[in-house]
């Protein structure tokens, strides 16, 4: 199982921050949030980037148990 972690409107969204997931890969991870269609729609959104223990991934690839995984929203400063 991975940690998964939301950050901003994501975990906005899910109404959660902080949730144990099971999955070998990326892929497998927003599969298993995308029972919730809303979150799903949020995490393929433009500008949304993943880590994985703290190094930003592109696209698909594997995660280990005990990773975490942290999706993170678009940011905007001022």
């Amino acid at each position: 199982m991975a940690r998964v972690l939301l950050f901003g409107r994501l975990a906005d969204i899910a109404g959660w921050r902080e949730r144990e997931v099971e999955g070998a890969s990326l892929a497998d991870i927003r599969a298993a949030l995308g029972a919730d269609a809303m979150l799903a729609e949020a995490l393929i959104g433009k500008g949304v980037q993943v880590a994985v223990d703290k190094v930003i991934v592109r696209g698909d690839g594997p995660v280990a148990a005990g990773s975490e995984v942290a999706f993170m929203p678009p940011m905007s400063g001022g």
